[in-house]
């Protein structure tokens, strides 16, 4: 079934109110790390944190009284979830998500909070979906996919109408690609109004589906991998989304996690704002230099979601600050006789740089006993700092070891 611009206009109609319209505004740090006018779609200010909440809303609301009365099912490790148990309880709408055993607990317990039945099921998103299928049959639910359904494609394309009348001027908008529903509905509304806007898609080297898809001229299973753009974590694209995708994009590139995990770090300190790794994966592209093409241009960064877990927001900063080398670690030898580690503080303190933790080995640090090895991790300014750390350090006679 396709997805038209009048679908989508319809679903903006129908959505109005329930869904707010996400700011869209200018960001003078992000141009200028990137050096294109950048502006970003903040979608992450949704009550329940991404874009999903449109699709969500608009497949709900096109259910016949008869299908609302009995209830939805979807299977889900996330923010489509999320979206179904908020916008079903606000329309009285019964609301079943199976997810996968590695959906985070956040998720999990959020999702019961919302008021809709969590069956956690299965080892990958697979699972989860033959559970949601059996159900399916047994209840008597309505199935909405996550970035399949042709309501839900719509939904998400509501998105390009906002960003249209935001920067009626822009030049290009970067748009992360999980599934593809997103990319799709945007596309299509963009398109349909700006044919002369470019449609950019981004997807992290561990999860490249749709780029696997272009090649093969259809949706195919890619393997799993790790990645920290969960939401990204799509192992093929839907068939509806790819169709109306594939001739509308105008350009796919992938990044790396390193730079997914930087791209964290910098609407972190840079916007103030919390995102996922999805939501990162579009200035990932442009900080790692993927479209210098984009250059002075008027671009809008899709901030699709905010959901990442406290932990692994923890962890994703500290991988930040190591590639950007605010970070490092190394170990060194030194006398395990008084004074050893307060030289070693010393001429570390010298440089200006913060000891994070230090660590003793003396058990595996040689046959000399009266030495040492320690591993030190260390916070710096850049890698420069880093460099100019290590001269010190050797120019006092420490030996060095393991370098990060």
């Amino acid at each position: 079934m396709p997805v038209s611009l009048p679908d989508i206009q319809a679903a903006a109609r129908r959505i109005a109110g329930g869904v707010i319209v996400s700011p869209c505004p200018g960001s003078i740090p992000l141009s200028e790390i990137t050096g294109a006018h950048v502006f970003c779609k903040l979608d992450n200010f949704q009550r329940t944190g991404s874009f999903k909440e449109r699709g969500a809303r608009n497949a709900l609301l096109r259910l016949p009284p008869g299908r609302r009365k009995r209830g939805v099912i979807a299977a889900s490790a996330g923010n489509h979830a999320l979206g179904l148990a908020y916008h079903g309880r606000l329309l009285g709408i019964p609301v079943t998500v199976v997810m996968p055993d590695y959906a985070p607990l956040i998720k999990i317990t959020t999702c019961r909070k919302l008021g809709a039945r969590v069956i956690v099921h299965g080892a990958d998103f697979a699972g989860a979906q033959d559970e949601a299928d059996r159900l399916v049959g047994a209840e008597g639910l309505t199935y909405i996919h996550g970035f399949n359904d042709p309501d839900i494609i719509a939904g998400q394309g509501t998105l390009g109408l906002e960003i249209l009348q935001q920067v009626p001027d822009l030049d290009a908008i970067v748009c992360p690609i999980g599934g593809a529903g997103l990319i799709a509905g945007v596309a299509v509304a963009v398109k349909s109004m700006r044919p002369q806007v470019r449609v950019i898609g981004v997807e992290s080297v561990a999860t490249s589906s749709f780029t696997a898809a272009l090649e093969a001229g259809r949706p195919v299973a890619i393997p799993r991998r790790h990645t920290l753009a969960d939401g990204l974590a799509v192992l093929k694209v839907g068939e509806n989304s790819f169709r109306l995708a594939r001739h509308r994009v105008d350009r796919v590139v992938t990044v790396k996690e390193d730079w997914i995990a930087l791209a964290i770090l910098r609407m972190a300190e840079l916007e103030k704002t919390v995102v996922e790794g999805a939501a990162a994966a579009p200035l990932a592209a442009l900080m790692a230099g993927k479209l210098p093409g984009l250059r002075g241009k008027k671009v809008v960064l899709m901030v699709c979601g905010g959901n990442i877990d406290p932990p692994t927001l923890g962890r994703v900063i500290e991988k930040g600050m190591v590639a950007d080398g605010r970070l490092t670690r190394f170990t060194a030898v030194i006398s395990d006789r008084p004074g050893g580690l307060a030289e070693l503080a010393r001429v570390i303190a010298a440089c200006g740089a913060s000891i994070k933790d230090v660590a003793h080995d003396r058990a595996f640090s040689g046959p000399d006993v009266s030495a040492v090895n320690v591993a030190c991790t260390v916070e710096t300014r850049d890698r420069a700092h880093i460099a100019e750390l290590h001269r010190a350090l050797r120019k006092q006679g420490f030996r060095l070891g393991i370098v990060k």
